[in-house]
């Protein structure tokens, strides 16, 4: 910060799309590229389980919550379908526009068609809860939730695999929103040397593997992404590579101290427009003008 080093980083994160490999080779249905092409593909699969008895199965989970998460979610949505970061990193307020619109839109009409009317409701443990127990096509989560559907508790070992997230509106630019761990020591430590030490070894190549390993959290020093243990034990973290680098960051760094509520009216109107309260183009023009008051004179 201000050319300060405040933290370390000690994994960082990107979503991508988790699919059925089993489901998808029964069915004949190609890895969606688009939006579009998962929400047919969703369908599909869906409709054709259920008429087999699979009456649980749902075509795709998410986190549909209002929260951060949901942030996270539709920002996704919303910069693949060229609709902008919701807040520029010159700080224009871009959210208002008509690619936005209809990637909401879009991911409206999921609800109560390939996602159940709950997801409304999930976090990224209920959307795993779903699709850990074989009742998803498609689940949108982060590196985490990898390693725990390879368990041997899982319904769907083995049978899974990832891929970036898709496009949409005609565009052909993926994005996954950028997140990640940091650690500080706080200036008030009373014992400071002991906890920099810690953090040191906590970001440090050693607790980095053993996290990648246990936990497939995404490693920040890039050559663990070459590590032979690492592609043997985690063979989809080499893969993952280039899913954060293209990463999109929410708009914190524009926004600075005001980035919680910016966060929180983007994410309630998004939960509004999913949940039928309000049009896509009635809510982003209230949250356009509710953002424009918070920037007042500038951010």
């Amino acid at each position: 910060v201000d050319g300060k080093l405040v933290a370390l980083p000690i994994f960082t994160d990107a979503p991508a799309l988790y699919y059925r490999k089993d489901l998808l080779e029964k069915h004949g249905a190609s890895v969606p590229k688009t939006w579009e092409e998962l929400t047919e593909t969703a369908q599909k699969v869906q409709d054709a389980e259920r008429a087999a008895g699979n009456d649980d199965l749902w075509g795709f989970v998410w986190q549909g919550n209002a929260y951060e998460g949901l942030t996270c979610d539709a920002l996704e949505w919303v910069k693949s379908f060229g609709g902008g970061q919701i807040i520029e990193p010159d700080g224009t307020i871009s959210i208002n526009n008509d690619k936005a619109v209809a990637a909401l839109n879009l991911a409206k009409s999921w609800v109560g068609s390939i996602s159940p009317e709950g997801v409304l409701s999930y976090q990224e443990e209920e959307a795993r809860g779903v699709w850990q127990s074989g009742n998803a096509v498609f689940m949108r989560n982060w590196p985490y939730a990898y390693a725990l559907g390879n368990g041997d508790d899982s319904a769907v070992k083995g049978l899974f695999d990832v891929t970036t997230l898709p496009t949409g509106g005609g565009h052909d630019t993926s994005a996954a929103t950028l997140g990640g761990w940091n650690v500080a020591v706080s200036k008030y430590s009373e014992n400071q040397e002991a906890a920099i030490d810690l953090a040191m070894y906590l970001a440090g190549a050693e607790a980095q593997k053993t996290r990648t390993l246990i936990a497939s959290n995404l490693p920040t020093i890039v050559s663990l992404y070459d590590d032979a243990d690492i592609a043997r034990e985690q063979p989809i973290i080499p893969s993952w590579k280039d899913v954060f680098l293209q990463a999109v960051p929410r708009p914190s760094a524009p926004t600075k101290v005001k980035y919680n509520e910016v966060s929180n009216k983007f994410f309630t109107a998004v939960h509004a427009t999913l949940s039928g309260e309000g049009s896509a183009e009635e809510n982003l023009e209230v949250l356009e003008a509710e953002l424009e008051d918070l920037k007042g004179s500038g951010w």
